[in-house]
């Protein structure tokens, strides 16, 4: 059974899957979404093709600590996942991950639509990642 992490957005959600050790997170993809719905829609296919047990979401945090919009719709994708797909899921705070993202991928030299195209599924691995590394 491998561990889902998420970064939500509204138009891409980036996605990172555990290895079946739940040690290391790995980088799924993107996935390009109209609306939760759609969204929904798409990790069915993700869910079928790999044994999840459970997901991780990024639960965006203002730096104050406390909850804002983007909040309150991870915590109503969460709801739909344990819903829809009867797993458990665990809101991660995911404070400066997309910064994290940023940077490792400005090291790396990766610029312009390229970046674009990956730097959700990089901070959906970092929030991933967090979460398994706190497992210890």
């Amino acid at each position: 059974m491998k561990i889902l992490g998420i970064d939500y957005g509204d138009a891409r959600t980036g996605i990172a899957i555990s290895d079946e050790m739940k040690i290391i997170a790995q980088s799924y993809g993107t996935i390009y979404n109209k609306d939760i719905d759609d969204l929904m829609f798409q990790l069915e296919k993700v869910f079928c093709d790999n044994q999840i047990e459970t997901v991780v979401i990024g639960y965006p945090k203002n730096m104050n600590g406390t909850v804002g919009e983007r909040g309150e719709k991870s915590k109503q994708l969460s709801q739909l996942i344990e819903d829809k797909f009867l797993v458990k899921t665990i809101l991660i705070d995911e404070r400066l991950t997309t910064v994290s993202a940023h940077r490792l991928l400005s090291e790396a030299n990766v610029r312009g639509k390229k970046r674009k195209k990956v730097v959700d599924s990089v901070s959906a691995t970092f929030i991933l990642q967090s979460y398994l590394d706190s497992m210890c």
